[in-house]
């Protein structure tokens, strides 16, 4: 969600804090700002606007060697200036930048106030920077350690003091930041894409770690106050995974990169014609599965419902697909034989992270698919799967998405492989199916100029319903996901068999509808709900991988290369995608940063 980058060192800190949070802008956010400190002056500018707006506002800035930055999306206090971050205690002396919630602001703002500090934001963050000051004892270290000891809920910070040039402080709970090593410069984030152009050696803090940065040297304090090591990771990415690459935007540019990704995550994972995962799973653990939980929101939760599909034709075992925001508060029944899966793109989900927690404590075993090494899940984890994506900057996930129903479906023959629970042969056959997928997509791929004309022509509806049966509504699911993600038009992903259940309603003259239909053995039935909503005048544009649907049932029909019907959402869903795309350029909307979304939901 909101982003952090901060510097100290021998270069201009203003210029570094303005890359670093156009790296974040993919996170999505609202206001975004920075403060530095110039020959003793403090100077804090925000604005409302895109980043270059701030980096024109901070133009006429001295030059600096420490700063901090932010971009925030609103959770408390609307979205005007005086809620943009940084935020300052009354006397300007504190500057701290947030990520996360602080749950008990409400009675710390009540306490201050009776101490007669003032406020000026909504915001629950503007508690910590007066906290700092009415505790400060001349050491800053003790001062944030007394500060944070008596806050509840999540954070993340980085915090400067004007009389303190030279320091600059960060400390997380629940909340990623990172410290970044360089030379002769140091820099805190809450993601290393900010800093990567600068270095790619970086210390990951642990809860209540407390880092004192100056120009030389970090230092790492834990929760008592006791030094640690710093522990230095060196990232294996590229910063040029976050350039367009001649593509108009991000979200193109990663639909387009669906192929690779499939045969990235294909050819690290299946070696010699077999599916090779480094998991801390016995053979016995395996064959003990009594049933399978698979834990995730958004996105990631459609990618789950796929592998349910998959894993339960393939193995038999029971799996049910659980929204994490609302699986801890179910009081789950969990048992010894159950296997949890966990899937985040980020890997810093605030809800599946909780699940996991509470997965971790009752002693199951669980495996987590991420994209991210070294992020807070794939280090809680006992088990971790990475997706082969790569960077994804686009908030509305796509080539993320891929990766995880592929990785899910390798899962689910890996499983099947070792119960023997299903034909070796076969399993063969559908294993070579998947090596063969990334030619058919790219079929689909260079099928764009039609999904381009289809979506001028639903660009200015109101309503638009995607609807399919069995494995058809998951891929209905993340269509029409995408759409309202990014076009605001209001959608939905129905069930065929629920239409009749109360969304038929909603059927108008001209409504468009958006049939999937690539399972052979649910066509007759798909056909006749083709019908029902025909006759209630809706415009149905057809997704199909079946010959023999009849064209003559519909208005427009996009036909799709043949592939294994269990891999048919990694093809069917690209159409999807980019009709999602053109609309939303043809309305003259903002494609890679859609309105009130986060890339990474870190609070709950």
């Amino acid at each position: 969600m909101c982003g952090i980058v901060g510097y100290i060192g021998e270069n201009d800190a203003n210029s570094i804090l303005i890359n670093g949070l156009r790296k974040l802008e993919y996170r999505g956010y609202d206001s975004c700002g920075l403060a530095t400190i110039s020959n003793g002056e403090l100077q804090i500018s925000k604005t409302l606007n895109r980043i270059e707006s701030l980096t024109a506002a901070i133009q006429n800035n001295g030059v600096s060697h420490i700063g901090i930055g932010h971009t925030r999306w609103a959770t408390h206090g609307g979205v005007c200036e005086r809620n943009a971050h940084p935020h300052t205690d009354s006397y300007k002396k504190f500057i701290v930048v947030h990520n996360g919630i602080i749950e008990n602001y409400l009675s710390l703002k009540k306490m201050l106030k009776e101490k007669g500090y003032t406020f000026y934001s909504d915001t629950d963050t503007e508690v910590v920077p007066n906290l700092i000051d009415l505790y400060y004892n001349g050491n800053l270290l003790e001062t944030v350690k007394k500060v944070t000891s008596i806050i509840e809920g999540s954070f993340a910070f980085g915090i400067l003091c004007k009389d303190r040039p030279n320091e600059l402080i960060a400390t997380k709970r629940n909340s990623p930041l990172i410290v970044g090593i360089g030379n002769n410069e140091n820099f805190i984030a809450s993601d290393f894409s900010a800093i990567l152009k600068y270095t790619n050696k970086i210390c990951i803090l642990e809860n209540d770690d407390i880092a004192i940065l100056n120009e030389k040297e970090v230092k790492v304090y834990d929760k008592n106050l006791d030094p640690k090591q710093v522990t230095i990771k060196e990232i294996d990415a590229d910063d040029s995974d976050s350039e367009k690459n001649g593509y108009d935007h991000f979200m193109l540019k990663e639909i387009n990169e669906n192929t690779i990704t499939v045969k990235k995550t294909i050819d690290y994972y299946v070696i010699d014609g077999k599916i090779n995962f480094d998991l801390n799973l016995t053979d016995n653990d395996i064959k003990n599965i009594k049933q399978i939980k698979i834990i995730a929101c958004g996105t990631a939760m459609h990618a789950g419902l796929n592998g349910k599909n998959i894993i339960e034709k393939l193995t038999r075992i029971p799996v049910s697909v659980e929204v994490a925001s609302e699986f801890r508060y179910s009081d789950p029944i969990l048992t010894e034989n159950d296997l949890a899966i966990f899937i985040s793109q980020s890997g810093e989900t605030a809800d599946t992270i909780a699940c996991l927690e509470l997965v971790k404590k009752k002693g199951i075993k669980h495996v987590s698919i991420v994209n991210v090494k070294d992020s807070t899940i794939d280090r809680l984890s006992e088990n971790v799967l990475y997706t082969k994506a790569g960077t994804e900057i686009a908030v509305a996930s796509t080539k993320a998405y891929i990766a995880q129903v592929m990785l899910i479906d390798l899962f689910a023959i890996y499983l099947a492989d070792k119960l023997e629970s299903y034909n070796k042969e076969e399993l063969s056959k559908i294993l070579n199916y998947a090596i063969e997928l990334p030619n058919k997509m790219q079929e689909v791929l260079e099928m764009d100029s039609m999904f381009c004309d289809y979506a001028k022509s639903i660009s200015n509806c109101r309503d638009v319903f995607f609807l399919g049966r069995g494995l058809d509504y998951y891929i209905a699911l993340e269509g029409s996901l995408k759409l309202k993600e990014i076009s605001y038009i209001h959608s939905e992903g129905t069930q065929f068999g629920e239409l009749k259940h109360g969304p038929i309603a909603l059927m108008e003259e001209g409504t468009p509808a958006i049939v999937m239909a690539t399972q052979e053995k649910l066509l007759d039935k798909t056909i006749s709900n083709i019908k029902e909503i025909k006759a209630r005048g809706a415009r149905v544009l057809a997704v199909t991988t079946l010959k023999e649907f009849p064209v003559d049932i519909v208005d427009e029909v996009i036909h799709l290369p043949k592939v294994c019907e269990l891999f048919s959402p990694l093809e069917a869903i690209i159409p999807l995608q980019l009709i999602a795309y053109h609309v939303t350029v043809n309305k003259g909307l903002d494609v890679d940063k859609p309105r009130n979304l986060a890339k990474s939901v870190t609070v709950e």
